[in-house]
């Protein structure tokens, strides 16, 4: 059953002549139970991507086409049915859990306030127990509850934020950047915590990251975002180790790979920057760092096309490679 249908996406900053584009006509369906990952480097439109899901972003940003949760359309939502679908129908992990929850609250508090406004529970008292046991089921002692953020580690910090984001039970979350500035080991935890509650509760994830290994190890599906577009979408690991767009091989090999001695790869960069969204190359976004590009990527933008059993790819090469199959 699909949970989440994005259909034709768009956002942009600004108005008139100095509208920039963020995103760019992006398709994506999520279904319950499914662990959705979404890639690329920092500026293509990942977190204004999740921000759009549930209407958060900042006014100057103009929001068209479809967000379908549940098959109703999110935007066209009034503000009364908005607020009882936040947190309640889909809530979202925010990037960054050092800047993301309230220095002067205890953070027992700050999970109770969402079960109080969705009426989960009938007292204030009533909805701290269901807090701490929150707490409990992401590995924090209930005790932790009664503490203040900036007495919590990193790692800490992101698990009240998990607990947070399932106070009502949603049906779909979105973590976005959900381990950055952590250590590999919390890093670690934190993943595999996800992966179980994902399990135990049947929501749909969407997980943001620029770090396509993590993705492909905790996801069952990848979608490669540049520019504001997605530009390849299929099975994670398949899109990992056998990517079908020149700009996922980019990225999975600027990870290093460990085993054997024969197996073993340095990463690799990919020169270049990625481009201005206010001054976009015509043609193929990433022509001008393609090592693959012809003369026609100048010209023409490809749309995803069909690349194999459940994946897709915007590259003109897509054809020829399918052909050699």
């Amino acid at each position: 059953m699909t949970l989440l249908d994005v259909r034709d996406l768009h956002v942009t900053y600004g108005t008139g002549a100095a509208a920039v584009p963020a995103v760019r006509g992006v398709d994506l369906t999520l279904a319950a139970g499914q662990k959705l990952g979404l890639a690329g480097e920092s500026g293509c439109g990942k977190s204004t991507l999740a921000l759009a899901l549930l209407r958060l972003l900042p006014r100057p940003a103009r929001v068209r086409g479809e967000i379908l949760l549940d098959g109703e359309d999110v935007l066209a939502m009034s503000w009364g049915r908005l607020r009882a679908v936040r947190w309640a129908g889909a809530s979202i992990v925010f990037q960054g859990a050092m800047h993301s929850l309230n220095a002067v609250h205890r953070v027992r508090d700050q999970i109770a306030e969402p079960i109080l406004l969705h009426r989960l529970e009938s007292s204030q008292a009533a909805a701290r127990r269901r807090a701490e046991g929150l707490l409990e089921q992401v590995g924090l002692p209930a005790a932790r509850g009664g503490a203040y953020p900036h007495e919590l580690s990193g790692g800490q910090r992101q698990r009240v934020m998990i607990a947070m984001a399932l106070a009502c039970d949603p049906r779909l979350v979105v973590a976005d950047e959900p381990t950055t500035a952590l250590d590999v080991m919390i890093q670690a935890q934190i993943l595999r915590l996800i992966e179980r509650l994902v399990a135990e509760h049947g929501i749909g994830l969407l997980m943001i990251s620029h770090d396509l290994a993590v993705l492909s190890d905790t996801c069952d599906r990848l979608a490669v975002m540049y520019a504001g577009r997605i530009v390849e979408e299929g099975p994670a690991q398949r899109v990992f180790t056998a990517a079908e767009h020149p700009y996922s091989g980019a990225l999975a090999a600027a990870f290093p790979t460990v085993g054997r001695a024969a197996d073993r790869r340095a990463p690799q960069g990919l020169p270049g920057d990625p481009p201005d969204p206010a001054r976009l190359p015509g043609g193929c976004t990433f022509h001008p760092r393609c090592p693959v590009a012809l003369e026609t990527c100048a010209a023409d933008e490809p749309r995803l096309r069909e690349a194999g059993p459940g994946r897709r790819a915007a590259c003109v090469h897509v054809e020829s490679v399918k052909e050699a199959r």
